[in-house]
């Protein structure tokens, strides 16, 4: 039996609480560093939980089934999911980039990727003219964030997907911001999806989590190879967190996307605002393509106030929302990109790209939305 959405953040594709010790109904948490063997040279179950674990499989399978992935590893952390994307490639090899991506990842490209001889171009993804004209002879991927963190540039998928078989290119889609209740990009041509798990998937700003996930089984092969040898591994404890906080994920984007619609639209008929950033507004640039390729807009907002004191006052008074620079969680957050997610990109590319002193981001939560409107009415305008 074919599963809907909702159930499989339970149960994946099948129920295993039969199987689990006792029936229980959630996955135990199996605190084991090693398993015992019944016969020399039978390894076929567990055997290390570096290598793989039960509650960490059972994490790994709902969300391959919730991507359509044939393989998925969780990490510890959004970063460490990344790592291993780099890991596949060699010394020369070349990468096409969203030039507006999640500050980290920039981070980790710039400061790590190219002194271990990668080499990264850093473009308007949302323009597939730019991205080709950015492709040579070493490329041997392109990495998208769509909707882009923090600007939500919208990427055509498909068109990412032309240009890297026109090149032989793998295709690596960041799906943090939409998650597969809203975006499945392997439906697009993805070879590889990375989530930073912290976020959406589990939900509750308490633990830190990252996935993995792959199309073809030779290349979730090779990725499962560099997992086992590197020890990028999520506990058992934050697997179960993850488990967890999955569970309600469709419940949760629900309620988010409504807060998200809600707010934006709030914002755009107050003065203090200069400019709203959210696909779900019909006159984002993107709205169309991103309507094309995803099922719902999520719960990211981005807006341009009139000045740096209105920001820093909107960032100093809101009570209900909290000053921080994560997002994702049932918990509403406010974020100043400029200063905390976004801080390593170089100052040129934040100003080209409008992350300066007068732009915020917000990650709705699931509380009540006109408490979320009256706390933002309040600490701008008061």
């Amino acid at each position: 039996m074919a599963y809907h959405f909702e159930t499989r953040c339970i149960y994946g594709d099948k129920s295993n609480v039969k199987e689990h010790p006792y029936r229980s109904i959630p996955t135990p948490i199996f605190l084991a560093s090693a398993f015992g063997h019944e016969k020399i040279g039978d390894f076929s179950s567990y055997s290390y939980s570096r290598v793989s674990n039960p509650t960490r499989s059972d994490l790994e399978e709902i969300i391959s089934s919730l991507e359509g992935a044939a393989d998925t590893v969780a990490t510890s952390s959004g970063m460490s999911a990344v790592s291993i994307v780099l890991d596949l490639f060699s010394i020369g090899d070349h990468f096409v980039c969203s030039e507006d991506l999640y500050g980290g990842s920039f981070r980790l490209f710039d400061n790590i990727g190219r002194p271990h001889g990668l080499d990264f171009s850093f473009v308007n993804t949302a323009d597939p003219a730019a991205v080709e004209a950015a492709v040579r002879p070493e490329t041997r991927a392109l990495y998208i964030e769509t909707p882009s963190n923090p600007t939500m540039q919208v990427t055509d998928l498909r068109a990412m997907r032309e240009i890297a078989d026109r090149h032989h290119l793998l295709l690596i889609v960041d799906n943090t911001f939409m998650t597969p209740y809203f975006q499945t990009p392997f439906d697009f041509g993805a070879d590889i999806i990375v989530h930073s798990g912290t976020k959406y998937l589990s939900g509750h700003n308490d633990v830190l989590a990252g996935f993995v996930c792959s199309k073809d089984p030779e290349l979730a092969e090779r990725i499962r190879f560099i997992y086992k040898s590197t020890g990028y591994n999520l506990s058992p404890f934050d697997s179960y967190l993850c488990l967890r906080g999955l569970k309600t994920l469709a419940v949760r984007l629900d309620r988010q996307q409504e807060n998200a619609l809600a707010i934006a639209q709030w914002l755009r008929t107050q003065p203090r605002v200069k400019h709203v950033y959210y696909t779900g507004l019909k006159d984002h640039p993107g709205h169309d393509l991103h309507c094309s390729q995803a099922r719902g807009f999520g719960g990211m907002i981005s807006f341009h106030v009139d000045s740096e004191e209105t920001a820093r006052k909107i960032l100093l008074n809101v009570q209900l929302l909290t000053f921080a620079e994560s997002l994702g969680g049932i918990e509403s957050l406010i974020t100043y990109p400029m200063c905390q997610t976004h801080e390593d990109l170089p100052m040129e590319q934040r100003e080209r790209l409008g992350i300066n002193n007068t732009f915020l981001r917000i990650s709705t939560g699931i509380e009540n939305s006109e408490d979320l409107i009256s706390d933002l009415d309040r600490a701008m305008n008061s």
